[in-house]
């Protein structure tokens, strides 16, 4: 506890270079803000104000490192950076932003290092030849920055000492260079106008969410230590979270500006959030959560619902939910995943159905079972499955009258009426088959979910207008058989990866809230969708029209990872769960690291090898060495996954295998299939079998002439599991395939480090 009354902050810069210091060196800092904490003129923190300057101070962390720090006021303290003795009297620039207010520090000399050490490497001399030869003279170079001036970059935020540096950047090497030691804002400004954004769409997209709401001084640090562009951490919890950790957890204290924005803002009806991966979709959710139970009465209810699409993210959920807010936040709030839900749903209106419920696979096998049993040929089995849901139970088909006349949009294959009556008769066939084994699907349950909450709505609505045509008495209505008020389950209801959801999720959801201010909100990201659940929100009572924002910035993944991963994705188009298109324009990343790289092999026992090869490379270079917790390995099948797991224990190298619910033991690298790591991140990623006729897989392929628009469907989804794979990793990944590669991987996946 400080009792000195001692103020010490220290800058989000810092923490970044504490976390890569030698562990040593951590606990020394550790020791060392609490000493300065407790008393800043003790001994042996050697204190004292650097020559020539009126605010910045060093201080002893040890015998080598001096922490560096901005004397806001009398005891009130920023640490700015760590840096070993010999350094610290670099140029170093630090001030208050014109444009964010926030303090900005910059070391000129390590920027200009990076910088020059990114030089192109120079031509070879040409060969001396027996005639003088003078080469025509090379064309300078063009400037990156060149068409916009310095007020102009001024202006959008960059910090003006960089300037004179920005103006020798030549490549988009020397760029990224720069950006690693930058201002954050600096760096955002600077690779979207290299990425091509105009100066206007910077200035609405990059620098007015962050820009200060009130004038700025420049000579006033106070203030400006207290504006959100100045991200500091100030506790000794905090900070010993992050030297044991490796990371400070700012997701649970501090948000971008534009993140803020769509936690804070009230919304007349259903909202969503959209971003590529790594934007922090997941986050602005958790902190939405925590911002409507602040707004509730005291109660001891769980007026708020957070969802998502299965067991293992509906848990990770829940676990951050529970770090953010502790358990005074998760005591009002239900964290379900949605076919839990709607299977309690039935269950409380159904207490004897005690049916198993089987997934996509198992009931694609009932299918096959049902045609073999029939000796019927002439259909398959994944079509009859898709009509099945996505038009008789997404649509709620109750009769053959009925089925003739649902419209099958987006299904491809038109069928004519003789075959819609062979349709519904195996789908009868099927039903009672399910029966009979006594199992459902889950479309089966959440449709059943959905049906009895859009009942349940139904009655509130009718005694709403009851209670108003008796001139508005307050009577006393009672759930059927229940003894409790009859009333919508939920205030708010939150949705994670929104778009996996099926119809009938979002059929029961909806009517699971009033209709009314903040009543859903819901984030996700159309390019990784994985399943075949394509919904227009508008038709299923879910108005998100003019409530749609976009995240637009990685905290994750690389540029160069990205620049791959949406190479991936290629020309194809993808909805934004509206009617409408969906693009990842202006998406980016101010992170840099290795390029992506490929491995080729001749089958797949040499693949296996060779991924265990890279992974001992790994372990026996100190540089490279991590635990293997943070290294996973996804590929296109289940039995493939076993496989890997076996070639891998053969190395001495441990595994662990990533199932719905989670990892299935404590350490070991990651195995699974590529729908498995959806919402998970890891330091590495290997994604093996990237093969012709495994992704995608060769089944799809044969739909290319038969049914083109499933098979256009099928090749949207397969992208998008290679997509999500990519991005899930945050410093490297490496793919490898045997044989042909797939015919998603483009020129970018390059060769590197060959095994």
């Amino acid at each position: 506890m400080n009792t000195s009354g001692v103020t010490l902050r220290l800058l989000d810069k810092a923490d970044k270079e504490i976390l890569k210091l030698p562990r040593t060196v951590k606990g020394a800092f550790f020791d060392f803000q609490h000493k300065f904490r407790t008393n800043p003129r003790t001994t042996g923190l050697k204190l004292q104000q650097l020559k020539g300057d009126s605010r910045l101070w060093s201080a002893r962390v040890n015998d080598d490192y001096r922490a560096l720090l901005l004397r806001l006021a009398d005891d009130d303290w920023l640490i700015v950076s760590v840096k070993h003795r010999k350094d610290v009297y670099n140029r170093l620039s630090y001030g208050v932003n014109q444009v964010t207010g926030g303090i900005e520090y910059v070391d000129l000399e390590v920027v200009e290092d990076s910088v020059l050490r990114r030089l192109p490497t120079p031509p070879a001399p040409a060969p001396t030849a027996a005639e003088p030869f003078s080469p025509a003279r090379p064309e300078p170079t063009r400037p990156l920055f060149a068409d916009w001036s310095d007020q102009q970059l001024s202006d959008l935020g960059v910090a003006e000492p960089l300037l004179p540096v920005i103006r020798t950047l030549a490549t988009e090497d020397q760029l990224l260079g720069l950006v690693e030691y930058a201002p954050q804002l600096t760096g955002e400004v600077l690779l979207a106008l290299f990425d091509g954004a105009s100066y206007d769409d910077v200035l609405d997209q990059v620098t007015k969410p962050v820009a200060a709401t009130e004038p700025v001084d420049p000579d006033d640090f106070e203030a400006a230590a207290q504006r959100p562009a100045t991200v500091v951490t100030t506790t000794d919890d905090a900070l010993r979270e992050a030297l044991e950790s490796g990371d400070f957890g700012r997701w649970k204290v501090f948000l971008h500006p534009t993140q803020a924005r769509l936690v804070e803002r009230h919304y007349n009806g259903p909202a969503r959030v959209g971003g590529g991966p790594g934007t922090g979709k997941t986050i602005v959710a958790l902190h939405r959560v925590r911002h409507l139970v602040r707004q509730l009465p005291l109660g001891r209810d769980k007026p708020v619902l957070l969802t998502t699409y299965n067991k293992n993210l509906a848990a990770d959920l829940r676990s951050r939910l529970l770090e953010l807010g502790g358990e005074e936040l998760l005591s009002r709030v239900e964290v379900s995943h949605v076919d839990q839900l709607a299977l309690r749903i039935v269950r409380e209106a159904e207490p004897g159905n005690g049916k198993q419920a089987i997934d996509d696979s198992q009931a694609v096998r009932e299918w096959r079972g049902l045609l073999d049993e029939l000796g019927e040929n002439d259909w398959d089995p994944e079509f009859l499955h898709d009509e099945w849901t996505q038009v008789i139970l997404g649509q709620a088909v109750g009769t053959r009258t009925d089925y003739f006349r649902a419209r099958r949009a987006g299904r491809g294959r038109n069928i004519g009426r003789g075959e819609r009556a062979e349709i519904w008769q195996l789908a009868e066939r099927f039903t009672q088959r399910l029966d009979r084994l006594g199992r459902q699907t889950w479309d089966q349950v959440a449709e059943r979910a959905a049906r009895l909450e859009m009942g349940r709505e139904q009655r509130i609505l009718n005694i709403a207008r009851q209670r108003e045509e008796a001139g508005g008495l307050d009577n006393v209505h009672l759930q059927d058989g229940s003894g409790g008020w009859l009333r919508h389950r939920y205030r708010h209801i939150v949705v994670d990866e929104a778009q996996d959801l099926r119809p009938a999720h979002w059929k029961m959801l909806r009517a699971m809230v009033a209709r009314g201010a903040d009543d859903l909100f819901l984030v996700g990201d159309t390019h990784q969708r994985i399943y075949k659940n394509h919904v227009t929100l508008g038709s299923l009572g879910v108005n998100i029209r003019g409530r749609s924002s976009k995240l637009s910035l990685s905290y994750r993944t690389t540029r160069q990872i990205l620049r791959s991963a949406l190479g991936v994705l290629g020309e194809t188009k993808y909805d934004d769960l509206d009617g409408s298109e969906e693009t990842l324009a202006g998406y980016r990343s101010v992170l840099s690291g290795g390029l992506p790289a490929g491995h080729a092999f001749l089958d797949w026992a040499a693949e296996r090898e060779g991924v265990s090869t890279l992974i001992k490379q790994w372990d026996t270079d100190e540089d490279l060495a991590i635990p293997h917790e943070q290294i996973a390995i996804c590929v296109p099948t289940n039995q493939m996954a076993a496989e890997m797991a076996y070639t891998l224990k053969l190395h001495g190298i441990d595994s662990v295998e990533i199932r719905s619910d989670g990892p299935n033991g404590p350490s070991g690298v990651h195995i699974g299939t590529m729908f498995r790591f959806k919402g998970l991140e890891y330091q590495r990623m290997i994604i093996a079998g990237v093969s012709d006729g495994l992704v995608p897989r060769e089944a799809v392929n044969e739909l290319r002439d038969r049914d083109p628009v499933r098979h256009r469907h099928e090749i949207q989804r397969a992208r998008s599991l290679l997509f999500v794979a990519a991005t899930r990793a945050r410093d490297s990944v490496d793919v490898f395939w045997h044989g042909k590669p797939s015919p998603f991987l483009d020129d970018s996946w390059v060769t590197r480090n060959p095994v």
